[in-house]
């Protein structure tokens, strides 16, 4: 390796105010979460994105597993999905006994293909959970029509997908409910962390606060609605550390700062590396029309896995690391034991095997971009 930096694949976010917050946090007395800066959070999400409801939660899985409660789904159900998505995704249903059905992707957005849906429904078919790759939005009017005339939920995976629309609406607020993640590797982070959004009524905003808090009707007692508080059903720990809350409350502040900072680099890949694509030597994110994406990931896709193997390898020699993503669901063992593949398998596996993450990060310098172009353009010129 060269006598350089190594440019990592991510650089969690990080301004100038966290410690600041934290400690202010601490002052308060009050560090169990649902304090001063858990509810700044969820209060600039809903005015932002024009959300009904925005909980924060532990992490982008227990969000999935809220909106899984919240569908009120039961053992034999099926649920749809895409096989290239985390496990998280297929987990918060195969804990409630869920059977999954994967369904192809679409090569140029890596979205589930929303042609296929319809046909994989069945008569227990009880939700369709859709994943937003990369910020970029799956075709949302057609999957919610599909829904609404099959009597179906729809849950927004948008853990990629915070600060990105889809026809003017927020990732996230189009389905019944959405789901985010602050985890390191996100645009906005607070270590581990999530959201559940709920766009249904006042009866499920109830509902996913006793589930957040253990099956207690505690946020009812907080807000001095009860004098006293109790277990009424079932619930979970879901809601995070208010020490969390004011780590990403830092970043909320500055929000368009780290979205433009974000783009910078995005586009400046983009504009890069069209050479490459009109000499067929590889492809490049597309994003629909309608579609305003948060510059959360910039892939490529190589020409088959040896050479995505090469790839890799050759940037890392060069101090410059890059990353595969998912190993689709529907070939891990279990997702072979949960789940079943609708029809055939023609892009999921072919398009994960090619595709990899370039680094892109808030903050990350000119000189570390222009280095990741000339190494990229260095190995396909070979």
């Amino acid at each position: 390796m060269c006598n350089q930096t190594f440019i990592t694949f991510n650089t969690p976010p990080r301004t100038n105010n966290e410690v600041k917050f934290i400690t202010q946090a601490i002052e308060n007395k009050k560090i169990c979460g649902d304090g001063f800066f858990t509810k700044q959070c969820s209060e600039w999400f809903e005015k932002r994105f024009n959300a009904k409801k925005v909980l924060l939660t532990t992490s982008g899985t227990s969000a999935l597993e809220m909106a899984a409660l919240l569908c009120d789904v039961h053992p034999g159900d099926e649920v749809i999905m895409p096989s290239y998505t985390f496990c998280s995704t297929a987990d918060a249903f195969v804990q409630r006994g869920c059977k999954i059905v994967f369904v192809d992707v679409r090569p140029d957005t890596m979205n589930i293909d929303e042609k296929l849906i319809e046909k994989a429904i069945t008569e227990k078919t009880k939700v369709i959970c859709v994943v937003h790759y990369a910020g970029v939005a799956c075709e949302m009017d057609t999957i919610m029509d599909i829904a609404r005339r099959h009597n179906l939920k729809v849950v927004e995976d948008a853990a990629q997908g915070v600060m990105s629309y889809y026809k003017g609406k927020a990732l996230g607020t189009i389905g019944d409910y959405g789901c985010y993640s602050f985890h390191e590797t996100k645009n906005y982070s607070m270590g581990e962390g999530g959201a559940v959004v709920i766009n249904t009524n006042t009866e499920d905003i109830e509902k996913a606060e006793i589930i957040r808090e253990k099956g207690t009707n505690r946020s009812k007692f907080w807000r001095g609605q009860i004098d006293k508080y109790t277990w009424v059903d079932y619930g979970s720990s879901y809601l995070p550390s208010e020490l969390n809350a004011a780590y990403l409350w830092a970043q909320l502040e500055i929000a368009d700062k780290i979205n433009d900072s974000r783009f910078s680099v995005w586009n400046r890949y983009n504009e890069a590396f069209k050479d490459l694509v009109d000499f067929g030597k590889i492809e490049i994110p597309y994003i629909p029309e309608g579609c305003v994406h948060n510059a959360h990931m910039f892939y490529i896709k190589c020409k088959d896995l040896e050479e995505r193997t090469a790839f890799i390898a050759y940037m890392k020699e060069h101090g410059i690391g890059c990353v595969f993503h998912y190993i689709p669901l529907h070939s891990a063992p279990a997702g072979l034991k949960f789940g079943r593949f609708f029809e055939k398998d023609i892009y999921t596996t072919k398009e994960s095997d090619r595709l990899v993450r370039l680094p892109l990060w808030y903050g990350m310098s000119d000189e570390d971009v222009s280095k990741v172009i000339e190494s990229v353009k260095a190995f396909f010129a070979k």
